[in-house]
């Protein structure tokens, strides 16, 4: 039995059976029968389906806001910014995906010569719970108008999530197994990932579950993208705007209270600002409002659970310990933690050198480009990185250098349909949404034709 713990109240929230081998069984044979159908069906059908899916986030986005809030304690407007996201991931694959996966022409002796794109079949997403439909919704708008059907294991603490997520696609028309959710606990991966009808995998989550999916994935010859861990470095150069700067860390750092793998994570400053940074800094951080994540006006919500709080305070705690100076914050009561910085950090740390999934940050101070290079780059991480410059020529002769799947400048780390995502390092590999995104799990078929 699954179940939703409400992580603000402890209120048991929802309770799910488990399916069994025969049933699980059942879904998967869904699945692969309905795509014997789908991968037939034009684009045009498809793009109907997809934006009525987009209507219906839109339409019921209060509703869906509040199961994300209550299941995993994402304040309510986040909450409710996370559903009109997918339904603009839904919209834009709705318009583009067509264009995107158009024959290409090659140039060759042959009386015509091209690249077919063609779905794959039945794809796993293993989803976290951070983003519980985000991350399900960048997967499936790109799967399912690319021909392809998807199956989805969800986090065990989101299942309510995943079964309206499933409702979302029901409504919108899409055929019974186009969108399945399946009630599963991890131990089942393993089987339906090495299922004959199953075709491919995808995962966004730990490092530590990403290498487990991806040895089966290897094991049984099938295309996976993993979508891990980060630690993001925020680099303020000297001649930053530092206002527009503090406003951008702290929204990198503090959304979803600090619960994302692209989240700004250590905060690296030049030296000659590092004062007038960390004051305004400080002051902006400590009137971040904390409470019930269902008031429209909490910044700061919860943990998702109280082991997630308990590890941030370790981290915290074991950096102090360390020698890191605590500037703000470092207290825990049950699943909340208060909004947390460190200063002095060095590299050892774990406040640098771990990933935390949480509201605490730590700054590092730098002198030179090439020691703000080196420090970004001391990390098994390498999702994104952000650089706050005026001086434009600067940053791109410094983006080259960075070992990341992404740069943004003067803008925090963001996922965007328009824009291939991903990571590299123990980050993860493969891309997610743009045209990058849509052809991961597509056959690139080459047609050779002569007369």
């Amino acid at each position: 039995m699954k179940e939703s713990i409400n992580p603000y109240s402890g209120e048991k929230l929802f309770s799910f059976k488990e399916l069994d081998q025969r049933g699980l069984e059942a879904k998967i044979g869904l699945a692969d029968a309905c795509f014997s159908k789908w991968k037939h069906t034009s684009f045009a059908e498809r793009s109907v389906m997809m934006r009525k899916a987009a209507e219906e986030l839109k339409t019921n986005k209060r509703s869906y806001a509040e199961v994300i809030t209550l299941e995993m304690g994402k304040p309510i407007s986040q909450a409710i910014a996370e559903v009109e996201k997918c339904a603009w991931v839904c919209g834009y694959y709705a318009q583009n995906a067509e264009g995107q996966l158009a024959d290409e022409l090659v140039e060759t002796e042959a009386q015509k010569s091209y690249v077919a794109y063609e779905p794959l079949g039945v794809v796993l997403a293993v989803m976290p719970w951070n983003y519980p439909f985000w991350q399900v919704f960048r997967f499936a708008a790109p799967n399912l108008m690319a021909g392809n059907v998807g199956i989805l294991k969800h986090a065990s603490n989101v299942m309510k999530s995943a079964e309206l997520i499933e409702q979302v696609f029901t409504r919108a028309g899409f055929p019974k197994g186009c969108f399945q959710n399946l009630v599963i606990g991890s131990e089942k991966v393993e089987s339906v990932i090495g299922h004959p009808s199953v075709k491919a995998v995808t995962l966004t989550g730990s490092t530590p579950a990403g290498a487990s999916v991806a040895s089966i994935a290897g094991k049984n010859i099938k295309k996976s993208v993993l979508e891990l861990g980060g630690s993001n470095a925020l680099v303020v150069f000297d001649d930053a705007d530092i206002d527009k700067s503090v406003t951008t860390c702290v929204q990198a750092r503090f959304q979803n209270t600090g619960q994302s793998c692209i989240a700004g994570k250590r905060l690296l400053v030049h030296e000659d600002v590092a004062d007038e940074f960390l004051q305004k800094f400080t002051d902006r951080v400590g009137k971040l409002k904390s409470g019930d994540p269902m008031d429209e006006a909490t910044f700061i919500g919860v943990l998702a659970r109280e082991d997630l709080a308990k590890g941030i305070e370790e981290q915290v705690d074991k950096s102090v310990e360390m020698g890191a100076k605590l500037l703000l914050g470092g207290r825990r009561k049950g699943t909340y933690y208060e909004p947390t910085l460190l200063g002095d950090v060095t590299p050892e740390m774990p406040i640098f050198k771990e990933e935390t999934f949480g509201p605490a940050i730590g700054l590092t101070t730098f002198k030179t480009d090439e020691e703000a290079v080196a420090l970004s780059n001391t990390s098994s991480f390498g999702l994104g990185v952000s650089l706050f410059t005026k001086n434009i020529e600067r940053a791109k002769k410094l983006v080259p250098r960075f070992e990341e799947g992404a740069v943004f400048v003067n803008e925090l780390v963001k996922s965007d349909p328009r824009l291939p995502f991903g990571g590299v390092k123990i980050s993860g590999y493969g891309r997610e949404l743009s045209a990058h995104g849509i052809r991961e799990f597509m056959n690139r078929k080459t047609v050779f034709i002569d007369m």
